[in-house]
């Protein structure tokens, strides 16, 4: 099965970008994904090809129209019919690396890229959009974004990394940042390589592995090891309670 990605923007142009290169490019030459960029003024009802008007109440700029974004979607579905819709935006929910595998994992996705001010918010419920956010910055549009969850989704489908490891071992995919990563030289401006990675004893590597990243955490991202502490208590948790139901 071939992962569809499908593009509703005002710039079909900025397709594929860089997915066009690197692992990305190549698994689309070799049929792994697919890429359709459609532009939404194909779908406005005056000649003049009008895709926004003021906001409702007043205020300063232009505010993607509901009628003509629902066509672009609807006609997106025709392409893409069983894949989710979601719209890149500031306000919807961070983006994970979890989310971001359930996606890789299924047919495709159709992205709505917005423009201007945004979009009239009765698109949402109407289409049962998913609202998704890169990060807490502002964008001059979703393009950029909508690159850069596919990008993540991309190197995931089967046969794209090299090595089938090359995936789990990184930042996230254990709810963790990844260890420190080192090459050679083994001496460079007076800096050595860890010993530990020198020793060959990979069982050493691995417990140092794991203590580094777990260090890294901690202090980078304290919200992350948060959420991985409480998933350790929580799975230690229900593992003493198996234990105890056979004999209950």
């Amino acid at each position: 099965m071939t992962f569809a990605a499908t593009i509703l923007t005002l710039y079909p142009e900025m397709f594929p970008g860089p997915l066009g290169v690197s692992l990305a490019g190549r698994a689309r030459e070799e049929g792994k994904w697919s890429l359709e960029a459609v532009q939404i003024r194909d779908f406005s009802i005056d000649k003049h090809r009008t895709v926004d008007d003021t906001p409702a109440g007043g205020g300063a700029g232009m505010v993607l129209r509901a009628d003509v974004l629902g066509e672009a979607i609807d006609h997106g579905r025709t392409l893409n019919p069983a894949s989710p819709i979601l719209a890149m935006t500031p306000r919807g929910k961070p983006l994970t690396q979890a989310r971001v595998r359930e996606l890789a994992a299924g047919p495709g996705v159709i992205i709505l890229c917005g423009r201007f001010e945004g979009f009239d918010e009765r698109i949402f419920a109407a289409r049962g959009i998913e609202e998704v956010s890169v990060g807490d910055i502002i964008l001059s549009g979703g393009e950029p974004a909508a690159i850069m969850l596919l990008d993540a989704c991309i190197r995931l489908l089967p046969g794209v990394m090299g090595a089938a490891s090359s995936g789990t071992e990184e930042s996230f995919e254990q709810g963790l940042l990844e260890y420190p990563q080192y090459t050679r030289p083994v001496e460079w401006e007076g800096r050595t390589i860890p010993e530990v990675l020198r020793s060959g004893d990979h069982a050493k590597i691995a417990a140092w592995r794991k203590s580094q990243s777990e260090i890294d955490t901690r202090l980078r991202r304290p919200d992350l090891w948060e959420r991985h502490e409480d998933a350790r208590v929580q799975s230690a948790s229900g593992a003493r309670h198996e234990k105890k139901e056979p004999g209950s």
